[in-house]
């Protein structure tokens, strides 16, 4: 019997660990979840007869040593910051490793190290990055395979509530970490249009959306998401003249959410004295001049160039911004004061579902014939508050990768991410049985 080593057991692993129990009985395995929370790891388990919950603290030196080096392989779900540490132990036992989180700079040095004791370290094997990266990869392969030329490639990503439970102004709610979406995009986001370089600071950042439409989902805006560039020596599109990866929300979002960032209340940089007296109009209150006779209404458009009677001004007052009611956290930063008021109206409902929205386009040639577009769109509803599309999207691709390496069908070694044809063919094929599947559409393109 196989052991197959779970560290996590979040809400985003529930998928995952289903699929594992699934699967566990017709290969043989035995599935461990550990975790600080044995409650949490116990409810993931459900009973299964090939399920076992442990407790895990992943800096006990000895326990995770111990665990590590009984298992045959090891899927770790820990904050991205806690993998180094299972690692180090997965290379002194030489065990194998996948995970959904982005390969930090610590783990790309191991890659050597990895490849020279034999073992796989497979990241990024979630939504997004995974997903975008195993889709994206089939069709840049399918084309270089015919010798074409990729001019463009565009690609986004967005986690939503589903069409039937969007009931807010905002057409938005939070299905992922709340923190995440209240710092989205501070930095500057960078990417390369027609050969131009496009380097937009925060402060613009939700002013340069595009348009996108999906056949069965209708339209969506997108905004650039972080450092776009690196992805051209990724895919192996070096030379690509347009490279461009955004996040997707409903449109009107952005222009709404500018409106919040050109005030400061996403500001995570500072502490906000006095904050757990203060009143919600208190806090928008402290970021506007003074005026003895206009309110804080008057005085926020005003500064940020609206109209008091507008829909975005609708938004803001149905958020709560400018209720007196009481903040009451000590001692933190604006974005944390805002990510309170937000939870309080943005949060799913009992019984709402969450859906994942992926595109991808591309324009490319081949040698003496036109150009044409390729766009390849996901579209995953969630089942229910536990099985989420979240979760399904990132813990069916983990489910799938790992069963495929204890069967040996990855010949790979080192530090990896999925854009080899080994991992993301058999992938893809196997999530098509989920109902996760990308719907590829090709034309001509005449601009």
């Amino acid at each position: 019997m196989k052991r197959v080593l779970v560290v996590g057991a979040g809400l985003s692993t529930a998928c995952l660990i289903n699929y594992l129990l699934e699967k566990s009985e017709e290969y043989d395995w035995e599935i461990i979840v550990a975790d600080l929370d044995t409650n949490i790891a116990e409810k993931r388990i459900k009973n299964h007869k090939n399920g076992k919950a442990i407790f895990f603290d992943v800096f006990n030196d000895e326990q995770r040593s111990k665990e590590v080096s009984k298992a045959d392989i090891v899927v770790s779900m820990l904050p991205a910051r806690f993998h180094y540490l299972i690692v180090r132990s997965c290379l002194r036992f030489r065990k194998n490793l996948v995970t959904a989180s982005y390969i930090s700079p610590e783990l790309k040095e191991l890659h050597e190290e990895a490849k020279e004791k034999g073992i796989l370290i497979l990241n990024e094997i979630g939504l997004d990055p995974g997903l975008d990266h195993m889709s994206a990869m089939h069709i840049i392969d399918t084309i270089k395979d015919k010798e074409g030329e990729i001019l463009s490639f565009k690609s986004s990503t967005g986690g939503l509530v589903a069409p039937k439970y969007d009931n807010n102004p905002w057409n938005y709610k939070f299905t992922w970490n709340p923190r995440n979406v209240v710092v989205a995009g501070q930095g500057v986001a960078q990417y390369i249009d027609l050969g131009m370089y496009k380097h937009i600071p925060y402060h613009r950042l939700f002013t340069r959306v595009r348009r996108i439409n999906f056949d069965t989902v209708g339209e969506f805006e997108v905004y650039p998401n972080r450092d776009s560039l690196k992805y051209r020596s990724i895919y192996g599109l070096d030379d690509i003249p347009t490279m461009f990866r955004g996040t997707i929300r409903r449109p009107g979002f952005s222009k709404t959410w500018n409106l919040l960032v050109q005030l400061g209340l996403t500001d995570d940089t500072f502490i906000v004295e006095n904050s757990e007296n203060l009143t919600n109009r208190d806090f928008v209150n402290t970021f506007l001049k003074y005026h003895k006779t206009r309110t804080v209404e008057e005085k926020l458009a005003l500064y940020l160039g609206v109209e008091e009677d507008s829909f975005d001004m609708y938004k803001l007052r149905w958020l709560g911004l400018f209720e007196r009611k009481k903040i009451g956290l000590k001692n933190v930063t604006p974005a944390k004061i805002l990510q309170k008021i937000l939870e309080e109206k943005l949060s799913l409902d009992e019984g709402d579902k969450d859906m994942i929205v992926m595109q991808h386009e591309f324009i490319y040639k081949y040698k003496g014939k036109n150009k044409k577009k390729i766009t390849s769109s996901l579209v995953v509803e969630g089942q229910d508050d536990v099985h989420t599309a979240m979760a399904m999207t990132v813990g069916l691709p983990l489910g799938i990768a790992t069963k495929l390496i204890l069967e040996e069908k990855i010949p790979l070694t080192g530090v990896v991410i999925p854009i080899s044809k080994l991992i993301y063919e058999p992938v893809l094929e196997e999530l098509k049985k989920y109902n996760i599947k990308f719907v590829e559409k090709e034309e001509e393109y005449n601009n």
